[in-house]
């Protein structure tokens, strides 16, 4: 009888910051930052402004380099990617501005992040060459696709810079998974909008991370609602890590309540 321990298989998390610092002519921005990400898991990023989120997330996806430190994703070390190789790896990026061509319609501006997937030349494309234009299908396919999973079939030929900035945040997400990515970095994706527009958005990250296994990155001011969507929560305070656990124990921590929250104690934990 063979009583050898059957081997079991190692579950990496999706993404590890490793001893991370950068600097900008001598300021610190982040400063040996180490925390982890497991799978398909909604991790926020929390802290003031200038606490090196931002920066760190240009760091994931190649904008950056980090001037000492290493990032894991999906078991592979990296001192830096660039932002093609980022996401040709399965990083997606949606940004603080919506980073929309405005003047273009939803369907197109959704194409537009299958842009650096595309393998044909500048000359098939000119010239239209049968792979060009089975290329061009199959994007429009998958673009259709992202726009019914966040029920924008309706605004597919719309001009983008005409609808309400809540339904824009949707398309510039709808944009930053057409590629299906395996990781997807969302920076204050609730910024500038009202409570029934903000609830909107939390609801399509919570089913973009449910339904479609998303691992989730996300920079967000509103604590209340990071306390409800996130799974993990990291506390950055000028570039250092100040807190890293669970949503309960942030919003009981007292140097978080101390530094962030303060008077608002009694309602966040509401």
């Amino acid at each position: 009888m063979n009583t050898s321990a059957v081997p079991t298989l190692e579950i990496r998390p999706a993404l590890e910051i490793r001893n991370v610092s950068l600097s900008f002519k001598g300021v610190k921005a982040i400063s040996d930052l180490t925390f982890q990400v497991e799978r398909q898991e909604i991790c926020a990023l929390i802290g003031p402004n200038g606490a090196g989120k931002s920066s760190l997330l240009n760091i994931l996806n190649g904008v950056y380099v980090p001037d000492s430190g290493e990032i894991v994703f999906e078991g592979e070390h990296f001192r830096r990617m660039q932002p093609l190789e980022a996401a040709r790896r399965g990083i997606g990026r949606g940004f603080q501005n919506n980073a929309l061509f405005s003047g273009m319609s939803v369907l197109d501006n959704v194409i537009a992040g299958l842009s650096r997937h595309s393998r044909v030349t500048l000359l098939e494309e000119a010239f239209r060459f049968p792979r060009a234009l089975k290329e061009e299908r199959q994007f429009r396919e998958r673009a259709r696709d992202v726009l019914h999973l966040f029920d924008l079939d309706k605004h597919a030929g719309t001009i983008v810079g005409t609808l309400p900035y809540g339904v824009q945040k949707k398309v510039e997400i709808a944009r930053a998974i057409v590629g299906t990515p395996r990781l997807l970095l969302l920076d204050e994706p609730l910024a500038g909008m009202n409570s029934e527009e903000k609830q909107a958005i939390a609801a399509v990250i919570a089913r973009l991370n449910k339904e479609l296994k998303l691992t989730i990155v996300l920079i967000e001011h509103d604590i209340g609602i990071v306390l409800k969507l996130a799974h993990h929560v990291v506390v950055l305070d000028y570039g250092r890590k100040l807190a890293d656990g669970l949503p309960e124990t942030i919003r009981d921590n007292p140097d978080v309540i101390a530094a962030y929250l303060g008077s608002d104690r009694k309602e966040v934990a509401a």
